[in-house]
């Protein structure tokens, strides 16, 4: 009787420790911005990397803030703070803009191509590579030319650099920076590391979008790293290395992406059997992969609204999903033809989700796409499996060593997630009205 009545004590202590826990996960995803999920303003960081006969040649595409950012010097006596290289200032409703500085330029833009070499650093054999500046051109945001393959950015740069006599106003946040870095090392380079030290204190610059395509010997290889690089990348010929870094970025984009996490969960949480939670999984799965690929080549509604639409649809699957392991095992009866069906339509939405962010790293002619949409996908399996094997033996534990406290578990968790979702589908509603509006 003493070890069943310590059993029960455990039980109830443990039962009620779980529930606090995930239940204040999903309410502290309230605060989390209702668009965080498809970053869709992420800062891309283009680096054609051309192997030649005795080194390098980098084509960088960059924005102009990661170059002068953070060289803003201190605050003067007219209360605007010192300019940074190329730049001006001045006072806007109160608030500094920054501008870019042509007279500046006029002279000789390859300066401000000084800056990006300065602030990458290629290393061979742990040492650094000499670069030098060859070409510079600065365009405003939306009329700078395709960058998405080395043919590309060859022809970005057949053009002159011309800078205006009388240019119009230019914000520093509107220029984009093509450089051309030439690195001598007097024999060919098979391996060697790429990093930044470049960190211009910007919003939500950890999300950075850093796409490194290495043409060297046996075609390109496409690597991806996310944030400001300051830990140096390493590129090799080896295509599972390339592959490596769009698996994690797979992995990444779905544990960070609370939509995503809350509907696993609700899925999880809401299968009674094994068997069920398989069909639910691998419905889904089979719905994202499709759109995946559908939304990243353009397949879909170009509209504003369009965003919006799909970030409400997942919010209404997560209530669904949520309403489902909530109802009763014997309401649901364990159908799981019919919930298969359901996730992989449910999938369709989620993998228009993936498809945008991938559309902001990648462009349709980049080199190895299906590749690196394969690689993409299957570190989203991976991230999502990483859900599953961290809720589903959690809650069979609870459920086999107190049933009651597992049923009181499993609704508060889907009603939290539940809230979260209805507030999201509320002020994403909002958001579609004011597009069509």
């Amino acid at each position: 009787m003493r070890a069943t009545s310590e059993k029960q004590a455990f039980s109830r202590v443990f039962g009620r420790r779980a529930f606090g826990i995930i239940l204040a996960f999903c309410l502290a995803s309230v605060a989390v911005s209702t668009s965080a999920h498809f970053l869709l303003n992420l800062n891309v960081r283009i680096l054609h990397v051309d192997h030649l006969a005795d080194g390098l040649r980098v084509h960088l595409r960059t924005p102009m803030p990661y170059l002068v950012a953070g060289k803003i010097g201190p605050v003067r006596a007219d209360g605007l703070p010192e300019p940074a290289p190329f730049t001006s200032n001045a006072l806007e409703d109160g608030v500094v803009a920054h501008f870019v500085n042509f007279d500046q330029l006029r002279p000789n833009a390859t300066n401000l191509g000084e800056l990006a070499q300065a602030g990458f650093e290629f290393e061979l054999n742990g040492k650094r590579m000499p670069g030098t500046v060859e070409k510079v051109h600065l365009y405003r945001v939306g009329s700078q030319p395709e960058f998405a393959t080395l043919d590309e950015a060859h022809a970005s740069f057949n053009t002159i650099a011309n800078i205006p006599e009388n240019p119009p106003k230019l914000y520093v946040g509107d220029a984009v920076v093509d450089v051309v870095l030439r690195y001598d090392t007097g024999t060919p380079v098979r391996s060697y590391t790429v990093s930044s030290n470049l960190n211009p204190g910007l919003p939500d610059q950890e999300f950075t979008a850093n796409l490194i395509l290495d043409y060297g010997p046996g075609g390109a290889k496409v690597f991806r790293s996310r944030g400001l690089m300051l830990e140096p990348v390493e590129i090799s010929r080896s295509s599972l290395s390339a592959v490596g870094t769009f698996i994690l970025e797979g992995v990444r984009h779905i544990l960070e992406g609370l939509d995503h996490v809350l509907f696993i969960v609700c899925l999880v949480v809401g299968a009674a059997r094994l068997r069920s939670l398989l069909w639910r999984v691998t419905g889904f799965t089979l719905g994202h992969s499709v759109t995946l690929a559908v939304g990243f080549f353009g397949f879909v509604p170009s509209g504003a609204w369009f965003v919006p639409a799909i970030e409400a649809g997942i919010a209404l699957s997560i209530i669904y999903a949520g309403a489902i392991a909530i109802r009763p095992s014997r309401v649901r009866g364990e159908n799981e033809r019919s919930t298969f069906v359901v996730t992989c339509a449910i999938g369709l939405l989620h993998g228009l989700g993936f498809s945008f962010v991938l559309q902001n790293i990648l462009q349709v002619t980049s080199p190895n796409i299906w590749q690196s949409l394969l690689a993409f996908n299957v570190g989203v399996e991976l991230g999502q499996l990483a859900i599953v094997l961290a809720v589903w033996p959690f809650f069979r534990l609870l459920r086999h060593t107190n049933f009651t406290i597992w049923r009181v578990a499993q609704s508060g968790t889907a009603a939290g997630c539940i809230v979260v979702a209805t507030i999201w589908t509320v002020e994403r509603i909002g958001l579609i009205v004011e597009n069509v509006g």
